[in-house]
């Protein structure tokens, strides 16, 4: 098996990035079942089930953040303008994405109402992009 290209694993990246905002856009439009299938919890599909206003305000920074991640991706293989701070904002997104995917076992008491399925499939997401961002970052340093 061989490595993509570093453009390769930025866009696939930024791709993935993208989806996840829309995904937690959806949830916004689509109310509580769409938090129970994404896994959320049952304390935040009954807040927005309440008309509470705090998870849909939360739910679109994360999409709002993974977004603006999305395009660092996009700019840093070259089909975005150069955007400001790319190479420290690419390390930081890049470990963020891997902390996340490896330190759920951490974060699961703090958060036990989400399902482990939601622990496993976010984190295999997060780990898998994270490393797209690292691979694309360290091999472009030098054009970034």
């Amino acid at each position: 098996m061989t490595l993509p290209s570093s453009t390769d694993a930025l866009l696939l990246g930024g791709t993935l990035s993208a989806a996840a905002a829309l995904a937690h856009l959806a949830c916004i439009a689509l109310g509580a079942p769409a938090y129970r299938w994404m896994g959320a919890g049952e304390s935040m599909a009954r807040a927005v089930e309440a008309g509470r206003w705090q998870p849909h305000a939360m739910t679109l920074g994360i999409a709002a953040v993974l977004a603006v991640w999305s395009a660092y991706a996009f700019a840093a293989a070259g089909r975005l303008p150069a955007l400001p701070l790319m190479k420290p904002a690419l390390v930081a997104i890049s470990t963020v994405y891997l902390l996340r995917g490896l330190a759920f076992p951490l974060l699961m008491p703090r958060f036990p109402g989400n399902s482990l399925g939601f622990w496993l499939v976010s984190s295999g997401i997060c780990l898998l992009i994270g490393l797209l961002y690292g691979w694309g970052t360290a091999d472009r340093w030098s054009a970034l």
